[in-house]
Formats: C-alpha cells, sequence, structure tokens
C-alpha cells in the first residue's frame, strides 16, 4: 500500500474505486447501470491437504468482490509451482479445489497463468458485476453504526499450531470449514440492508480493518473483545504462543493507533491481531438495523454472525478494544 501511494493516482471518469483507499477491490464503470469489480489473491499453502488450500485460496479470492456488495462472474488462476520438487498431481488437486468454490459460486474459471517458484503460490484474479449506485466501500461508516462480523476468528493461530503438530483435530477442522466457506450468502444478505460499509476480514486481521474503516470518517470504532465470535481453541493456542508473524506486524502498524482495555486478557487481544485467511465479512450499519440484519444472516445459514462493535464520534484512537 505505501508503494502505491507513491505511484501517480490514476484519474478517469468511470473509475468508482481506484487505490487512493484501501477498498477490498477496483471498480470500473462500464455503462451507466453496470461496473465491473477486479480483484486478484495468492499466497503459500496454510494447510496440508492440496485440494483444500485449493478451496480455501479461491474462498478468499472471491470474498473481495462479495465484500464490494458484487457478484464474482469469472476467474483465473495464479500458481507458482516448484517444478522438480512436488508431483503434479499436487498441482491439478489444489487447482481442482479451486475449480471447485468457483462452481459452487456460479464463477466460471477461464484460465490463468503459472510460473516456476521455489515455493508452491496459488490464487485468482477474479472479475465481479455490480450496479455502480450500489457499490459497498469500505468507507462511510457513521457515529452510532453497528458491526457485523460474519464468521469466528483464529484462523492464523489455528493453522500455525497446525504446522507445529499441535492444533487439535476438531480446531482444524473449525478452521477449515470457516476458510472454505463462501461469503455469497453474507453479501446477499446484506445488501437487503442500509450497509455504510464492509471489509473482509483477512490479513490485517478485525482490528486492521476496523482500523482502514474508521480512517474514511471521523468515528472511532469500538470493538467489544468479549462478542467477538472465536474458532474453537483459538484462545487457548494463543496463549500456549502459537501467534503469526502477520500478528507481530499487525501489532507494531497499529501501535498507537489501536486501544486496548486493561481488562481484555492476552488471548483475545491475539486473536483480535491474528490475519485471517478467508475471513468473514465485516459490515456497519445503522443500529436499529443490525439486530434484524444479524437474525437474517443467521436464519440464511451464516451461524457465527454477530454484533461485535459499534462507531463512535472520533477520540483519540481510531480503534478501541474493549
Amino acid at each position: 500500500m505505501h508503494v502505491l501511494h507513491s505511484l501517480p493516482r490514476v484519474r478517469h471518469p468511470d473509475l468508482i474505486v481506484g487505490t487512493e483507499t484501501s477498498d477490498d477491490a477496483g471498480v470500473f464503470r462500464l455503462r451507466p447501470d453496470l461496473a465491473i469489480v477486479n480483484t486478484v489473491d495468492f499466497f503459500t499453502p496454510i494447510v496440508d491437504d492440496p485440494f483444500v488450500f485449493g478451496q480455501i485460496a479461491a474462498a478468499n479470492a472471491l470474498s473481495d468482490v462479495y465484500a464490494m456488495g458484487a457478484e464474482p462472474c469469472t476467474a483465473m488462476n495464479i500458481v507458482g509451482f516448484p517444478r522438480g520438487q512436488l508431483d503434479l498431481s499436487v498441482l491439478a488437486e489444489v487447482v481442482r479445489g479451486g475449480a471447485e468454490r468457483a462452481r459452487k459460486a456460479g464463477v466460471v474459471v477461464i484460465g490463468g497463468h503459472t510460473i516456476i517458484d521455489p515455493e508452491l503460490k496459488y490464487g485468482m484474479a477474479v472479475t465481479g458485476v455490480v450496479h455502480p449506485d450500489h457499490v459497498i466501500r469500505n468507507v462511510g461508516i457513521r457515529p452510532g453504526d453497528t458491526l457485523v462480523l460474519t464468521k469466528p476468528l483464529g484462523t492464523g493461530i489455528i493453522t500455525t499450531a497446525l504446522k507445529h503438530r499441535k492444533a487439535p483435530p476438531r480446531s482444524v477442522r473449525a478452521a477449515v470449514d470457516s476458510m472454505i466457506a463462501l461469503n455469497d450468502t453474507a453479501s446477499r444478505v446484506m445488501r437487503k440492508y442500509d450497509v455504510r460499509a464492509c471489509s473482509d476480514v483477512t490479513g490485517f486481521g478485525v482490528l486492521g480493518h476496523a482500523f482502514e474503516m474508521a480512517g474514511g470518517t471521523r468515528v472511532t470504532i469500538e470493538i467489544e473483545a468479549s462478542a467477538l465470535p472465536l474458532l474453537d481453541g483459538a484462545v487457548r493456542l494463543a496463549d500456549r504462543g502459537y501467534l503469526t508473524g502477520g500478528g507481530k506486524r499487525n501489532r507494531d502498524y497499529l501501535r498507537g493507533k489501536v486501544s486496548i482495555a486493561p481488562s481484555v486478557k492476552a488471548g483475545l487481544i491475539e486473536v483480535a491481531f491474528d490475519p485471517q485467511t478467508s475471513g468473514g465479512l465485516l459490515i456497519a450499519v445503522p443500529e436499529r438495523e443490525a439486530p434484524a440484519l444479524v437474525n437474517d444472516l443467521r436464519t440464511h445459514g451464516v451461524k457465527a454472525a454477530a454484533v461485535i462493535g459499534r462507531a463512535a464520534a472520533r477520540r483519540r484512537a481510531k480503534v478501541a478494544l474493549v
């Protein structure tokens, strides 16, 4: 992001969302009633099963489009593969997993590109569509708005423990189930409400993405640590030291920008900083609409949906964990 800010700003009359903010995807108007949404994401394996890795990576890439209130249409595979180190059957399983999630989302995979790389990497470039007047940004939250999160937290901590063979099987299963779950239902449900802002919770953790949302307006987002939906075992594993490098980077970046109440326990703090893979949507709506939104989400199968905080007039910190 720092590099992007150093580049000349791209200006075009049909560019609705570019790089000037930390939005989840770019949006370009094609005609008065149609815009395309473009995003790309890829990373190294976080689980051992190549098919499941492909599923997770695809769900993660598709999530940016859902966060913008759009529908994904096409995708292209992005692959880095260590030739001679892994059997090609591994690559086939990874791509097959991605294709399975794409089919579930109604997305057509139309090609891709592979390079020789020292480490396996996989993801997708995704194109979606949205009405130009219905784009949902990650900025626009107002004092008094309520924050709703649609997936439990702790994937980074659990997958780190998995690498050390210390993650309980039920924690791993819960994390995998969450990561492969698409945000399609959550996105379609939220569009029925007056959504002020939305972001999918990924590498910056819930605190980092809340910070980005608060940066667009003069608000402080208060997140209730006790209200955070959690993956089974995440706090226990955090207390045992299974933390990610990404979580430390999030801490360093947000130092002095996020206030943390002394009463919040250490494990919950780590979960709040924990980088997520294919995390849930963080949705800001007027307070009066939050109960109906949560109930609607749960009715449609998004069982972890919960109110986790609210926005208040800006104080010293943009985000407070209380």
